[in-house]
């Protein structure tokens, strides 16, 4: 024999016997697969034997093999019942019974869990629930005899003091909330044993093993089967004593199995659905989730706790601290990445992420938040994508977002630090809250887009919705700003010539508007403002906001104004598509006795989703009197040359207006945003869909352009039908209908969904996503 060397466990033992101290075992690879590691055995005293040919392993100098050939017994006669029990009890084989545990823990969608799909299925569960496995023996179990232990690892360094390391017998009883397992059947050499875990359970994959303990003339051996593949273990939100349990069928479809939805873009005006395909159950999408665990950092002790995970999640999704999976840019240049606009769906960032190990070029709200909801479903935490328009950025903790003009009434973007968003994404998830005080559980806000620090860390949430609707602002984590997001007064400041600043105008009503999520089970958007505000104006909400700023720094005197016997309301045209012209309408109502002298200007500007503008579009001035009790309108028209060079992403324009009433100094003083239409994409899909039959699908649509669109390419994926594909396009002349298919091929049975988007060099994120159902 050869010392120290021998087959490493990772788990030291020790035994007294009497008042003699023993010290520790000696390791030995036991019957099974000659090609994997599964066997071995840990003796003490004579060595026990080993009947079959083993790999040896490097080990510590207390973790050795000793193999004597001359200890070998003769064979055993199985024959003969009472030699037969005496055989030492070996591990044949374990069945983790995949399809049935599965089905049974709503995990079956699992590309991994699938024959079809893998050569080697594992088993993924929730926590919480049991599972039955069935062990094959070489002879039958005796459990007055055979003394059979569980055990289960996680992490590099598995400790039971930090309880990675989890060790039980075989039980007749379940102990609530508690490892454990008993048998329910035997049948000769075959047992099946039910398995619990607790319902606060380590979210990880798990190593398995089973030990048989030997014991005879003071000599102890353990018999270890190391089963070659882990258990992946799960949030459950079906399980009422989860965290994260959710008593919601519907939304339990919805927020832990759908695979694909709809993000909200666009402006509070003109709401246009973005499809997604979050696609938690692809691929190797879930072993990049725990990757992300374990690169995480997080102490074992809270990796059972939502709450810690979900808040570094936030921070793990994004790039700026920890190299996460996605790289956020807002410039317009993609040059050495992927476009934001031309993701559909969070598959391929994963992939590409767990693959190089390297951040992923490009995201941008929608972005991380899709990839976001797609990781928390795939970890079993209800999760959802959410969309706030007219999203407020409070870049200084105040509260409250101040926005300047110079004196002539242009915007003055250089102390424009605030900013509010056209739309902003966020996501919500659902979870209990028991580091705050009872009824503040259930939905919390997170946002995984890097915008501010929190604790110096580029991760926002959760935050209790009703924490923030109250304006309950010192409750943990990062109220304030989500606050600020959906319920941030405007204040209009206007420098004068003298370099002096006014405040002119206060916006109470302008800030957090149609925040939207898609309806469980059905392609709608449902408008939950209400859950984080209450209806603008109403004591409720006025008493919210005062209560948020009590800690501010607001001065006390932007409330005051002067006399305001005008009203001015910008007005947008709807449905205006690219390639159209439009115009700027400013409605001008005299409600005083007198006629009044009123001079302004309207201006238009490229900008992006974000608030920021881009380039200037055109800009008019006016002059005009208003007979006291009389209404007209100043009118600004753009022409599709105006703007057809400046587009950015998202085809978004920011719309400004400034007016003075020259007798009272009665200033107005507001900005909004407006969103051209993209044409519409169309499907045409068979009506009957077979698995495993190819199908086609045609795509067409009409170019609104008196240009070329050049650079043309489909984007398409469809979760259980195909994955994401990239079909390069001819050129599309101006005002022609274009028309092209592809073929699909369905590899999963039920509801699925189709998504696709055309991108050019000119139009960005023409999409369409349609359900289609597949039978045998």
């Amino acid at each position: 024999m050869q010392p120290g060397r021998g087959f490493l466990t990772g788990v030291p033992l020790e035994w007294n016997f009497g008042n003699r101290h023993m010290g520790r075992p000696i390791v030995h690879p036991q019957n099974g697969d000659r090609n994997d590691d599964r066997h071995c055995i840990i003796g003490y005293g004579s060595d026990p034997y080993d009947d079959f040919s083993h790999h040896t392993y490097i080990a510590p100098p207390s973790l050795v093999i000793q193999r004597d050939p001359a200890q070998r017994p003769s064979n055993v006669n199985n024959n003969d019942p009472n030699k037969a029990s005496n055989e030492i009890l070996k591990v044949e084989s374990v069945n983790f019974n995949i399809e049935e545990n599965t089905r049974a823990h709503h995990t079956s969608e699992f590309d991994i869990t699938e024959a079809y799909e893998t050569p080697n299925p594992q088993l993924v569960v929730r926590r919480g629930q049991s599972f039955d496995i069935t062990i094959t023996f070489n002879r039958p179990y005796d459990k007055s005899k055979d003394d059979l232990r569980l055990v289960f690892l996680a992490g590099n360094e598995p400790l039971p003091s930090k309880q990675t390391h989890v060790e039980f017998v075989l039980s007749d009883v379940d102990l609530p909330k508690q490892w454990g397992a008993k048998v329910v059947r035997q049948d000769r050499s075959t047992l099946r044993v039910s398995i619990f875990t607790p319902p606060t359970c380590y979210v990880a994959k798990w190593k398995f093993k089973i030990d048989v303990v030997k014991k005879a003339d003071q000599k102890t051996a353990i018999y270890r089967y190391n089963h070659r593949d882990p258990i992946y273990i799960l949030f459950n939100p079906w399980c009422k004593d989860d965290q994260v349990y959710i008593d919601d069928p519907r939304g339990l479809r919805e927020y832990v199995l759908n695979e694909a939805g709809r993000i909200y873009a666009g402006t509070y005006k003109n709401i246009n659905p973005k499809p997604w395909i979050f696609g938690q159950f692809q691929d190797n999408v879930l072993d990049c989730c725990m990757f992300l665990l374990e690169i995480s950092e997080l102490n074992w002790n809270v990796r059972g706790n939502a709450v810690n995970v979900i808040r570094k999640l936030t921070a793990l999704v994004n790039a700026p601290d920890d190299g996460g999976v996605l790289v956020g840019n807002w410039s317009g240049n993609y040059k050495d990445g992927t476009s934001p606009i031309s993701w559909t769906g969070s598959v391929p960032i994963l992939e590409e992420f767990y693959r190089t190990k390297m951040p992923v070029k490009f995201g941008q709200c929608w972005v991380f938040s899709g990839v976001l909801t797609t990781i928390c479903r795939a970890l079993g935490i209800p999760a959802r994508s959410v969309t706030n328009f007219a999203s407020a950025h409070d870049t200084d903790g105040s509260v409250s977002i101040d926005i300047h003009f110079d004196p002539s009434g242009e915007a003055d973007e250089r102390r424009n630090a605030d900013s509010i968003w056209n739309f902003h994404v966020w996501n919500e998830v659902w979870m209990s809250r028991p580091d705050l005080p009872q009824g503040y559980g259930g939905w919390q806000a997170v946002d995984s887009t890097p915008q501010e620090t929190s604790d110096g860390v580029y991760c926002c949430g959760p935050a209790s919705m009703t924490a923030i609707k109250n304006g309950e602002l010192g409750l943990p984590y990062d109220g304030p700003f989500i606050f600020a997001e959906v319920n941030a007064d405007k204040i209009y400041w206007v420098t004068q010539f003298d370099g002096s600043m006014k405040n002119n105008y206060v916006e109470k009503k302008s800030v957090g508007k149609n925040i939207s999520t898609k309806l469980p089970l059905r392609d709608e958007r449902e408008d939950i403002t209400t859950e984080y505000k209450y209806p603008e104006g109403t004591e409720e909400e006025r008493t919210a906001v005062l209560r948020a700023n009590q800690t501010g720094s607001s001065r006390h005197d932007i409330y005051k104004t002067g006399a305001t016997d005008v009203e001015f309301n910008l007005v947008q045209q709807d449905d205006v598509f690219v390639g159209e012209d439009f115009d700027v309408i400013l409605m001008i109502t005299n409600k005083g006795k007198k006629d009044r002298d009123i001079h302004g200007r309207l201006a238009a500007s490229t900008m992006y989703y974000t608030g920021v503008a881009a380039d200037r579009v055109k800009t008019d001035t006016f002059q005009i009197r208003v007979q006291a009790g009389r209404s007209t309108e100043e009118r600004m028209r753009v022409n599709y040359k105006d703007y057809s060079s400046k587009l950015k992403d998202m085809c978004m324009l920011k719309l400004t207006a400034m007016a003075k009433v020259q007798d009272t100094e009665q200033v107005f003083t507001t900005l909004e945003e407006f969103r051209l239409r993209k044409p519409d994409l169309t499907l045409k899909i068979p009506t009957e869909i077979k698995k495993g039959r190819p199908f086609d699908v045609e795509v067409s649509f009409t170019n609104p352009l008196d240009e070329s669109l050049t650079n043309c390419y489909l984007e398409v994926e469809g979760p259980g039908l195909q994955k994401r594909q990239k079909y390069p396009q001819r050129t599309v002349k101006p005002k022609q209908t274009f028309v092209t298919s592809f073929e699909m091929t369905p590899r999963k049975l039920g509801e699925r969904k189709i998504v696709v988007i055309f991108n050019s060099y000119q139009l960005e994120d023409i999409n369409f996503a349609q359900d289609v159902n597949v039978v045998n």
